[in-house]
């Protein structure tokens, strides 16, 4: 036993060695890319030549025994957290990034000094800032795993169309409206899935980033704009909307709006309390089901914040923004999930389009009534399926041929009885939206009850009402607002449990709703 635990010291020991040369080679390559290579043009400063890391030779250049030996050194840097990058890339490819790959981290190595993190913290500078990025003065202060946008931000690095180790400049670019900060914000069950000090980054830990060199992005902006779409103007010409110059601006339906965009910021361990499971089996799940991109859900158990690389939300609020928060106004409120088919582009196979602008519409006259209006999107596509099962065809043969989704349905005999089964057969679930992390955004908003949900969706009331947001009244779509080829997936979901005040139908009268088919009409 003895000699395991000397054992084990030496590798601890060589493993510090290790980590000690990459950030030194790290410096050293970071200076050489800042001096310009006309300057380094000498051997005497190519950091390769004086830190011992196996250099990479072109394969024609290699014999029988220089493989053997890389393959060894790779193994070995692997074992150790690092791995040596594809001889098949040129030096100049190879520009901009160190000479060893960094695979993962541990809560123990040399240097690693995460930032606090006390999630659910009232006071945003005991909390800690969340701090995600791998730029070498950031790397071993990080206390989060993951990025939004990061897969966009590799390529741009890789491209050279971006600098790794460029900055934001923040001037003017504080929040257009003020928004809390609200009890809420400092309940770690209340908010797990987004920060809620995310609009305020720049400026509450702004001596953080200047005075440690940490790098750190909001993730929540701020800003306030107009709103232009054409059914607005037919509302204003019927007289659903009457302009007044505040909020309706003019006859041709133009909106105004401030609106807050929200990237997702995940606490695991609240998230895994949301969906009833433990935190360990979520971290496995995350790591395994995105091909094993974020191997510290593994290895850094000390880190409990991951930014997933999702769609976030926006939200539309109509009237004044802190009218969001006042318990003694009314607020009407729409949550929407994605539906690019329909919201953009206007397709008739569901109504998602129609309750969008209906929801716009109702938040507009109740702002325009003194109290708060807000519509808020989710970038949720196709159930969180995405288009791609959407559109997807397959055939099921049981009493007659059937076939699941869009293709599926129109080229079946698209009936409302059998909306979910052709969901289900091929994605293998009906709704994938999971709205337990919904209500997030509502507790940030500071919102502790709703007037009017505008929304027929049983997932969402549950949701809302699950956090403790009361919902006073339920709004459907009206009737003569849903398009025909679309009472297929109406009828289905009001069978299914959505709200309605009218009536539901049986399983015989459902199968008698049938959509247009495509021999229907001429493509």
């Amino acid at each position: 036993m003895a000699a395991d635990g000397q054992q084990d010291g030496v590798l601890d020991a060589l493993r510090d060695i290790q980590q000690t040369q990459q950030r030194l080679l790290s410096s050293v390559e970071s200076l050489t890319s800042k001096l310009g290579s006309s300057a380094l043009g000498s051997p005497a400063l190519d950091p390769a030549s004086k830190l011992p890391v196996t250099p990479l030779l072109l394969e024609s250049d290699k014999d029988a025994k220089q493989k053997d030996a890389e393959a060894s050194a790779v193994i070995q840097s692997f074992e150790n957290g690092a791995a040596q990058p594809s001889s098949a890339l040129s030096p100049s490819s190879r520009q901009g990034f160190t000479s060893r790959i960094v695979l993962t981290t541990y809560p123990k190595q040399i240097g690693i000094d995460p930032l606090q993190m006390d999630w659910g913290n009232p006071d945003p500078l005991q909390r800690g800032p969340v701090v995600v990025s791998r730029a070498a003065s950031t790397i071993r202060r990080r206390n989060a795993i993951g990025g939004s946008y990061s897969i966009y931000y590799a390529l741009a690095v890789a491209s050279k169309e971006l600098d790794v180790d460029h900055r934001p400049d923040y001037t003017n670019t504080e929040p257009a409206a003020k928004i809390g900060p609200f009890p809420q914000w400092g309940d770690k069950k209340k908010i797990v899935a987004m920060d809620p000090w995310g609009h305020l980054v720049p400026w509450t830990f702004k001596d953080i980033m200047e005075k440690e060199n940490v790098d750190m992005r909001p993730t929540i902006a701020i800003t306030k704009a107009h709103m232009k779409l054409p059914e607005l103007e037919e509302s204003v010409k019927s007289g659903r909307l009457v302009p007044d110059g505040k909020v309706c601006l003019n006859k041709l339906g133009e909106l105004a709006v401030t609106k807050f965009a929200v990237e997702p910021v995940w606490y695991l361990p609240g998230v895994a309390e949301r969906f009833g499971i433990d935190e360990a089996t979520l971290r496995r799940s995350l790591f395994e089901h995105t091909g094993g991109s974020y191997p510290e859900l593994i290895t850094r158990g000390d880190i409990k914040v991951f930014l997933p690389p999702i769609g976030g939300l926006t939200v539309y609020c109509f009237g004044d923004p802190e009218k969001m928060s006042d318990e003694s106004v009314r607020l009407s409120l729409r949550i929407h999930d994605e539906c690019n088919g329909s919201d953009v582009f206007g397709s008739d196979i569901c109504t998602c389009r129609p309750y969008l602008i209906f929801g716009i519409e109702e938040a507009v006259k109740e702002a325009q009534n003194g109290g708060s209006g807000v519509v808020i999107y989710f970038r949720k596509e196709g159930r969180a399926l995405g288009e791609v099962t959407k559109y997807r065809k397959a055939t099921l043969f049981t009493q007659y041929p059937r076939k699941v989704v869009y293709n599926a349905r129109k080229r079946g005999e698209d009936r409302a009885s059998d909306y979910f089964m052709r969901t289900e057969n091929i994605a293998g679930v009906k709704d994938m939206r999971f709205q337990a992390l919904m209500p997030d955004i509502l507790h940030w908003l500071g919102i502790k009850k709703i007037d009017r949900m505008l929304s027929m969706s049983n997932m969402k009331h549950d949701a809302i009402v699950g956090q403790g947001i009361p919902i006073h009244e339920r709004v459907e779509l009206p009737d003569e607002l849903i398009p025909a080829d679309s009472r297929v997936e109406i009828d289905a979901k009001i069978t299914a449990g959505y709200f309605t005040a009218g009536k539901r139908m049986t399983a015989e009268e459902l199968q008698s709703v049938q959509g247009r088919l495509w021999e229907d009409i001429d493509h």
